[in-house]
């Protein structure tokens, strides 16, 4: 526990800036472990951090607790930023108060008093992980969603752009606990078998360019990937993962998965794909397409037996088609937002006569049926609407964008969320977002994920918890 407060010097450069800190401050998984590493932060402290919604709330948590962590906060915090490669705001801690000698108090506003999307009078985005660029600096902040300027691209490049930053957040994930599934457990799914289920990664990243000449490589899907077998192997799902394959080759794995005997004994399954796409569908690596309403048909009741009544989830990262989504300005209430940087019949009894559907010994009783398809939910990157389809966002280091928010949210989340709002908050995260690229189509871009559901009851996770028999 430490004792001592921060130098009162320290104090006074933390209030000089905290307006812009807030503003501009990237509360990522690196800086967070740095301050852990010097003893500044618990490992409580720096999960309800993380916890927060948006990236202002977070700095906001972080600047308040600060001046508590005793002497060396400060100076920690300075080094955490260096690390970070936020220099412009060590720059601003560190430089010396005006020349006039005197400090103007400045009060730590919450961020929640600002009105959503109005980025305030410094003119600077309050969607999360944005931050102005340094003039001449040849390298990009770890947050910015960036792409370079790229050749008009054919009907099928359109598919999915790419956009550089760091890397993904690896916070293990939060574990679920014994009087949260104990008040939870019996309006849920069940979801307590060790494995929880079988995972399935398909990811397309290299396309044959003989096939497919006019699909690019998919630069970040192979952190995407990665990333999903991580946070489903955390969550106790066996993962297996096939990179590269054909749309043939792709029927045929998912064939083989839905007929493992495996899926018997657990409780749930995850399908997660990955390649470019068009409305209905993804590209193999030879250019042909595998229809989802054929991968969708071969999990239903009646194609999977063993998975009947157990939930069934998809991923889908792919465009369903070219539009890029250049988003709209928003009103917000009285107060137009103008800065350039803004984020935003139940079944009846069957007949007497049909006796096809009564077991022997069963004489009377009609035999439950099931509708064709039924307890699956399904997330997709990109939003179908009646008359535009929109593009996927990828970043090269990062991977894509609705991965990397389906990767935090599952390991911040889901130990107390179920599923439905976990895919409402990718939902919220991904609206925050928007692309950094001046001078191209590409600056400012939008992307708008959408989930569809025939879940029948909450699908809880429970990660890490295994009821005691």
């Amino acid at each position: 526990m430490l004792e001592c407060g921060m130098l009162e010097r320290d104090k006074r450069a933390l209030r000089r800036g905290s307006n812009i800190l807030i503003k501009q401050l990237v509360v990522d998984e690196l800086l967070i472990q740095s301050l852990q590493a010097d003893d500044i932060l618990t490992e409580s402290m720096a999960e309800t951090i993380m916890a927060e919604q948006t990236s202002q709330k977070r700095s906001w948590r972080l600047i308040l607790l600060l001046p508590k962590r005793g002497p060396r906060a400060f100076s920690s915090f300075c080094s955490a930023l260096r690390e970070t490669e936020q220099q412009h705001l060590h720059d601003l801690l560190t430089q010396s108060p005006e020349k006039d000698g005197k400090d103007t108090p400045v009060e730590i506003i919450q961020p929640e008093e600002e009105p959503e999307g109005n980025t305030g009078r410094l003119g600077m985005p309050t969607a999360e992980k944005k931050r102005e660029r340094c003039v001449d600096s040849s390298l990009p902040f770890p947050t910015q969603e960036e792409i370079a300027a790229k050749r008009g691209r054919t009907h099928a490049e359109a598919m999915e752009f790419s956009l550089d930053a760091d890397s993904p957040i690896n916070t293990p994930v939060l574990p679920c606990t014994p009087d949260f599934y104990l008040s939870h457990c019996h309006q849920s799914y069940k979801m307590n078998s060790s494995p929880r289920g079988l995972a399935l990664v398909i990811s397309n990243v290299t396309f044959d360019p003989c096939a497919a000449p006019d699909l690019d490589p998919r630069k970040g899907g192979e952190v995407d990937d990665e990333v999903l077998r991580k946070v489903f192997t955390e969550l106790d799902y066996l993962v297996t993962v096939h990179r590269d394959l054909t749309a043939q080759d792709m029927r045929s794995c998912i064939e083989n998965f839905c007929s493992q005997p495996d899926h018997r004994t657990v409780d749930s399954c995850v399908v997660c794909l990955l390649s470019h796409g068009v409305d209905g569908a993804i590209y193999g690596t030879d250019g042909q397409l595998l229809q989802l309403d054929w991968v969708f048909k071969s999990f239903d009741n009646a194609h999977c037996p063993l998975l009947q009544n157990k939930p069934k989830v998809f991923f889908i990262q792919a465009c369903r088609g070219e539009e890029m989504d250049c988003g709209v300005e928003q009103i917000d209430g009285p107060v137009r937002t103008c800065s350039p940087c803004c984020e935003q019949l139940d079944a009846g009894r069957e007949g007497q006569g049909d006796a096809q559907c009564r077991q022997r010994g069963d004489i009377g009783r009609p035999r439950i049926k099931l509708p064709q398809r039924s307890d699956m939910i399904c997330g997709f990157a990109s939003l179908k609407g009646q008359r535009i389809c929109t593009a996927a966002m990828r970043n090269t280091k990062r991977g894509s964008w609705f991965i990397q928010e389906l990767n935090t949210t599952l390991r911040l989340q889901a130990r107390d969320t179920h599923l439905s709002d976990i895919m409402v908050q990718v939902n919220r995260r991904i609206k925050e977002r928007e692309g950094y690229a001046p001078g191209t189509a590409h600056h400012r871009c939008k992307e708008m994920s959408e989930f569809t559901s025939s879940l029948c009851k909450d699908l809880y996770l429970f990660p890490k918890y295994q009821p005691q028999y």
